[in-house]
């Protein structure tokens, strides 16, 4: 991934991604819009599946309840479809300020993509199974679980996608060194740091407080920091 030129100020930078990103945004809601339309007539077997994978008997407490739930359903699962587009567009916004060329561009939607589909997979088949299970493993006689569909799917998708994008770490790693706002060398040096802004990170991205999935995402975070620093190296990006 290389840079056609020098990249302009930072102010100019940040203004010219704005200015770009703008140009995007209604068709990007309108996709979206779309897309939530479309998927809310497959929410229920989605839902189902989902369901059945982790497990779980649901309840509802109030009569909007369910509606409301699919509605998020059919929301994250237009973001996950589209995230290709939406990836596309991101990048395309910040190839001009930032001087990044063609195949630089394609690099990075590309590499982009498929961190994040690695990040929500990863959580969906391994980390979220194990999550629930262990957070549900306090039932007994007397305490026994009645989870809120509304509260299932807030859990279940906001914790999936916020894998999927903690999984972009490294990319963007590569971005920053590569355009010279933070080299290898400033990773390198603030691991601690790094583990600091980590932890806030997981801590504001878990959808419960617990330190459970504190640790679920944390640790992952962390070795894609370690990964990023691995990969730069590899790249001879200093």
């Amino acid at each position: 991934m290389t840079t056609a030129a020098e990249p302009a100020p930072p102010g100019k930078r940040l203004l010219g991604f704005l200015l770009e990103i703008r140009k995007t945004i209604l068709s990007l809601g309108c996709g979206i819009a779309l897309g939530t339309f479309a998927c809310y007539f497959l929410s229920p077997a989605i839902f189902a599946t989902v369901q059945n994978h982790l497990n779980q008997q649901l309840a509802f407490f109030t009569v909007a309840e369910p509606f409301i739930a699919h509605v998020k359903l059919a929301l994250f699962v237009t973001l996950f479809l589209l995230m290709p587009w939406i990836v596309f567009c991101f990048w395309r916004a910040m190839a001009k300020p930032f001087a990044l060329s063609a195949s630089a561009l394609a690099a990075f939607v590309l590499f982009t993509s498929l961190l994040f589909y690695i990040g929500t997979l990863f959580c969906y088949f391994v980390t979220l199974p194990f999550g629930v299970k262990f957070l549900l493993g306090f039932e007994s006689e007397q305490l026994k679980s009645v989870i809120s569909v509304g509260k299932f799917v807030s859990f279940v998708t906001i914790f999936v996608l916020a894998f999927g994008l903690i999984f972009e770490l490294p990319i963007f790693m590569v971005f920053f060194a590569r355009t010279g706002i933070c080299p290898r060398s400033s990773f390198e040096k603030s691991r601690r740091y790094a583990v600091l802004f980590i932890s806030i990170v997981a801590a504001l991205l878990t959808p419960t407080p617990d330190v459970v999935n504190l640790l679920l995402m944390g640790g992952p975070l962390y070795l894609l920091y370690e990964m990023g620093i691995v990969v730069l190296k590899i790249m001879k990006i200093n």
